[in-house]
């Protein structure tokens, strides 16, 4: 996330810092306070110029970017390909794909989010219920998902919990702040009352698939992603939680074509099979409808 110093932001909106202060004082502006300085994220500045923009009656939005950003899943990245509906996947993480459809920037975000304090908890609709930022949207259910501990064949670290991972040193494969896993790892980590600078990082993995190769090329021991992930690399699974994931759109997109041929094809048998072949994936939520606002 790119952060902007009260003289960048200022730079960046044209204004003088002066202005910017009195904003940040009257609470106008999108910024958050680390250590005494006042910083604002640029994405958060994009989203408040877009969303307060005056547009002349009859002048319609511009659209978004024909791509489902957010979190990384092989059964979407082929639900994508064998619909048709000619959408791409840009494998961000969930709170950064989020922030990436706020912005304009994609029709939907693919997320997978997880409580601190609950890591079970159906953390998506949670989180859209305690915002007020995100109007005209609709939640729409792809799968429920295993997510687990991947490790090598025949598990040597003898790896079951997070306490494991601890006792042992092993080498974790971090995923990018705001990722679906990364959060999971952290509510884990709460909940055992250990923090992150208790674990033995291995390297940033954006995907699942790569924290695979890294396992099988000796880099890393353990990573959190699905049982798909697993399957696919030959490697041994732990699981951990089912999770919900979800596609997040505006509802006006939800009935362009694109849109209605995934979410026709989310129905398929098609889709069904391909779920069985990868394991891991239950589709009864496929294409419901979890959250209207």
């Amino acid at each position: 996330m790119q952060l902007f110093t009260t003289s960048e932001a200022a730079g960046y909106l044209r204004l003088k810092e002066r202005k910017i202060y009195e904003m940040v004082a009257e609470g106008s502006i999108p910024c958050t306070k680390v250590t005494g300085r006042w910083l604002f994220p640029k994405v958060e500045l994009d989203h408040w110029l877009t969303t307060s923009i005056q547009r002349p009656p009859g002048l319609s939005r511009p659209e978004p970017a024909p791509i489902v950003a957010g979190s990384h899943d092989p059964l979407l990245e082929w639900a994508l390909r064998e619909s048709g509906c000619g959408l791409a996947t840009l494998a961000i993480g969930s709170e950064a794909g989020m922030e990436r459809f706020l912005a304009g920037e994609a029709i939907a975000a693919g997320m997978h989010l997880h409580a601190l304090d609950n890591p079970e908890a159906d953390a998506n609709v949670a989180m859209l219920e305690a915002r007020n930022d995100v109007g005209d949207a609709v939640l729409i259910g792809f799968c429920r998902r295993e997510q687990g501990f991947l490790v090598p064949t025949g598990n040597p670290g003898k790896i079951t919990r997070i306490e494991d991972v601890l006792e042992k040193h092993a080498r974790v494969c971090m995923r990018p702040k705001g990722a679906g896993a990364q959060l999971l790892l952290l509510a884990l980590l709460n909940r055992s009352r250990a923090t992150l600078e208790a674990v033995q990082t291995g390297p940033m993995c954006p995907t699942g698939p790569d924290i695979a190769q890294a396992i099988r090329a000796g880099r890393a021991d353990t990573g959190i992603a699905t049982r798909s992930v697993a399957n696919s690399a030959g490697l041994d699974f732990v699981p951990i939680v089912w999770e919900a994931f979800d596609l997040l759109m505006r509802q006006r997109d939800y009935f362009r074509p694109a849109m209605q041929s995934l979410v026709q094809f989310l129905r398929s048998q098609d889709l069904a099979a391909r779920a069985g072949e990868m394991g891991g994936f239950d589709l009864s939520t496929a294409g419901t409808v979890r959250f209207v606002n």
